[in-house]
């Protein structure tokens, strides 16, 4: 399938008064970030949103629990980032700051920024020189993020759990017709995290067993979320680091499910991970791979949010992995001695399920 690159705003050649001002925009851009942080935290963006037609800075402090000094700053701030505007000493809200109060999207990658990565950045340039998470440092002393992912602080843990349930769990809906369209009986899932794929299946194919492939702190995780959704006995376990080379997937299944997961390794590493896969695949088994490739989105955004992501990656979760290309991943599942037979794109927020088999 060929889908036309995006361009993105920011790639279009601007103006030279235009280009100026997003060279200090940028130049600027932690401040504005954390402007927006304070202005949403404390309660000024939801404050002018109950109130469309504006108020005074007065009114606001009567609700706000800051200085008129702190307001002020805050709000001067936020006009300038575009955020608010004044007119008349009556503050109101732009749709620039309704999208920070008010869309899921947004709101998800704003917490994800601020408590996973916000402080980790700082360390970016150091990552890009060693290929080593260098930020992950902030938060504790492992090699990659998953390691130590059921000890990050509560926090830190909520707003990571949000964003990769985000851009995955809803998804699930459409994916799972795809995934039972054979009627597997056995399912992997790789990377199973705290285990809402395998509670779906369990929930979609009455007859259905899930074995989960992950990090022993997840392992914990899915469990309790197994119990409490009354499937304990369908869901199964397999602790392991897919990073280690001897480390085998338990063999047999009719479907391996990897659901944003090859995006969080390297080229090689990826290569090795499906070649576990083709080794575990039962007779006539398929492997399911769902991910969100930068050049198969519809919009600009979805692209400019990918390849941001792509450096949290770089400096917090492992050093080395990105969201990828669809013909750089196309050609590891080569490397691996696999096959696509089957491409469903633009599941839920432009992910793509490539269902591939045993070259």
């Amino acid at each position: 399938m060929q889908v036309t690159p995006v361009t993105t705003p920011a790639a279009k050649e601007l103006l030279p008064q235009d280009a100026k001002f997003m060279a200090q925009f940028i130049a600027m851009a932690p401040f504005v970030f954390q402007t927006a942080v304070c202005l949403r935290d404390f309660g000024i963006l939801n404050l002018l949103c109950e109130n469309p037609e504006g108020l005074s800075a007065d009114k606001m402090l009567e609700k706000i629990n800051l200085s008129r000094y702190s307001l002020n700053v805050l709000l001067d701030a936020g006009e300038s980032s575009g955020i608010v505007l004044e007119k008349n000493r009556i503050w109101t809200i732009t749709q620039t700051g309704m999208f920070l109060e008010k869309d899921a999207i947004t709101r998800v990658n704003m917490n994800f920024s601020q408590d996973v990565c916000y402080q980790g950045l700082f360390n970016l340039k150091d990552a890009l020189e060693t290929n080593t998470p260098s930020g992950l440092k902030v938060f504790g002393n492992w090699s990659t993020l998953y390691e130590g992912l059921s000890s990050l602080p509560e926090k830190v843990q909520q707003s990571w759990f949000e964003f990769d349930h985000f851009f995955s769990s809803d998804s699930f809906p459409r994916a799972l017709p795809i995934v039972f369209k054979d009627m597997p009986k056995k399912i992997l899932d790789v990377g199973g995290n705290t285990g809402k794929f395998a509670v779906a299946c369990t929930k979609f194919d009455s007859d259905v067993t899930v074995t989960i492939a992950d990090h022993p702190g997840q392992i914990e995780m899915a469990k309790a979320n197994a119990a409490s959704n009354q499937v304990a006995e369908r869901v199964h376990y397999h602790v392991t680091d897919l990073l280690k080379k001897d480390a085998a997937l338990p063999q047999g299944h009719d479907v391996i499910w990897m659901s944003q997961l090859l995006s969080c390794f390297s080229d090689e590493e990826v290569v090795m991970i499906l070649k576990k896969a083709r080794q575990a695949l039962g007779t006539g088994g398929s492997l399911y791979i769902m991910e969100t490739f930068t050049d198969n989105q519809k919009f600009n955004t979805a692209r400019f949010c990918l390849d941001m992501t792509s450096l949290y990656f770089t400096v917090m979760a492992n050093g080395n992995s990105r969201m990828y290309r669809s013909e750089e991943f196309y050609k590891l599942i080569e490397k691996a001695e696999m096959k696509i037979v089957e491409e469903h794109p633009f599941i839920r927020l432009n992910h793509t399920i490539l269902k591939c088999v045993p070259a």
